[in-house]
């Protein structure tokens, strides 16, 4: 694949290792109509949400019973846009076509990075995170903030997996020419049935889940000529098992 030029501290190249040329023209579709969704969408539904917030305030201290019923109408309204506002950012997010600015990157600095993103919210939830490092890894060439995105991806989804609190335990170790990054939780587990559906666009065991973190963070992945793969057990919990390439090649 043909490279783009060269920017300053990296390299730009084209997205698309990892898919075959029908789901290329796919993403490329669906990456033109995520625009024409931004445009057509995003704003008025920013105009219903700032509405909805100033009528919140209006009738926020009103005591009379329609004052009360119109109050709790509003926030299911509200909670409603922001869930629509998060399904459009997540499709934008998995449809939009992605050109990858690699860089050297210690990819152990890179989770820790999220790890203290997120530290407190998982601890909150009675998380304990574990850390297994292989020092001196080579540094892999990453699109650091997309590669970001997909790992925490991996990450919230081991959250939500572990209701009641559990360990979140993450491993790296060098592997021939690739590295491998281990998230394990110990929480519900998955069954083979649902284990099969995790990566498929708009599947989601939650209610609340928009169904695209994982497809998301595999196309990710899968674009820096990476692979992830699951294995899980219910009630014991669930490994996400990603390989990185040292040297992406285009």
């Amino acid at each position: 694949m043909k490279k783009s030029p060269k920017t300053k501290g990296g390299k730009s190249v084209q997205a698309g290792f990892g898919v075959d040329a029908k789901q290329e023209q796919r993403l490329a579709f669906l990456g033109a109509l995520a625009g024409g969704l931004a445009h057509e969408i995003r704003n008025p539904l920013s105009t219903l949400n700032v509405n909805l917030q100033l009528l919140q305030e209006e009738w926020a201290d009103d005591p009379t019973p329609k004052g009360k019923k119109t109050y709790q109408k509003i926030l299911i309204l509200l909670r409603e846009t922001r869930r629509m506002e998060e399904t459009l950012d997540d499709f934008l997010k998995f449809a939009g076509r992605h050109v990858l600015q690699l860089e050297p990157t210690d990819i152990n600095s890179l989770i820790d990075d999220i790890l203290t993103f997120i530290r407190e919210e998982i601890a909150q939830k009675n998380i304990r995170i574990l850390k297994y490092y292989e020092p001196s890894l080579p540094e892999l060439d990453l699109d650091g903030k997309l590669m970001k995105q997909a790992l925490l991806n991996i990450m919230i989804n081991a959250r939500q997996a572990m209701p009641e609190g559990g360990e979140l335990i993450v491993k790296t170790r060098l592997a021939d020419t690739q590295v491998e990054l281990e998230f394990t939780d110990t929480g519900l587990g998955m069954t083979p049935d649902v284990r099969e559906k995790i990566f498929n666009v708009y599947y989601s065991t939650k209610k609340t889940g928009t169904g695209l973190g994982l497809p998301t963070a595999r196309r990710i992945i899968e674009e820096h000529n990476g692979s992830i793969s699951v294995q899980s057990e219910v009630g014991k919990g669930s490994c996400f098992i990603i390989r990185l390439p040292i040297k992406v090649k285009s």
